[in-house]
């Protein structure tokens, strides 16, 4: 049976668990492992470009001595490493924020994104320069929430309403991206409320590797 490995490149346990939970409609008989870990040496959140540039060695490192794993995802909305992670093995390596963006693309002609802080917010649009899809987004406004926050904070989805309507309303997005794996348990309540596609990019990268490993399988 083929095994996924998706990895958060934070130390927050919360997180991963967080991220399993929402990956169980994907856990299918007869379909793919999927097996979330955890990087015990990375930070407690993926907030800086200084923790992008700390955690892509770690990631590297990682998936050179697995073994086991038939593909990656590397679930940080920042993907972190993801081309030199790509540079090292033959298997496929996903990353969330691009998996999330061109899922999203499917629904609609335009997305929003929530971050978790505002320095966050360049890092994204950097990501969508590199790849040419900046004037597809609508906009993207940070809770103002730490990684540890989104994660365990009583009120990360009233502040994930507000800043989804204002992107809904305010900025035109057809589909929301949340843009933090800690997010995960929020996203059906969230669609709910907001009325239109909401994407966990954790999901949609997970999809994309299990289509990935079983055709070629």
């Amino acid at each position: 049976m083929a095994l996924i490995r998706i990895i958060n490149p934070n130390s927050n346990s919360k997180v991963t668990e967080a991220m399993s939970s929402a990956l169980e409609p994907l856990r299918m008989q007869g379909g793919p492992r999927l097996h979330c870990v955890t990087l015990e040496q990375g930070p407690p959140g993926i907030e800086s470009q200084a923790h992008v540039s700390q955690v892509e060695p770690l990631l590297a490192q990682r998936i050179q001595s697995d073994n086991e794993a038939d593909a990656f995802v590397i679930a940080c909305y920042s993907d972190p490493g993801l081309h030199l992670c790509r540079e090292l093995t033959t298997r496929p390596v996903l990353g969330i924020a691009e998996c999330a963006i061109l899922t999203a693309l499917t629904r609609g002609s335009s997305f929003g994104v929530i971050s978790i802080l505002h320095n966050s917010v360049a890092r994204h649009k950097r990501h969508l320069r590199e790849r040419r899809l900046d004037h597809l987004c609508a906009g993207d406004r940070p809770l103002g929430l730490s990684v540890a926050q989104v994660a365990s904070g009583d009120d990360t989805y009233q502040r994930m309403l507000m800043v989804g309507t204002a992107l809904r309303d305010e900025d035109g997005a057809e589909v929301i991206i949340m843009g933090c794996a800690g997010m995960a348990r929020h996203r059906e309540a969230l669609q709910d409320a907001l009325g239109m596609p909401v994407i966990d990019p954790a999901q949609a990268a997970t999809s994309m590797a299990i289509g990935a490993v079983t055709l070629t399988r």
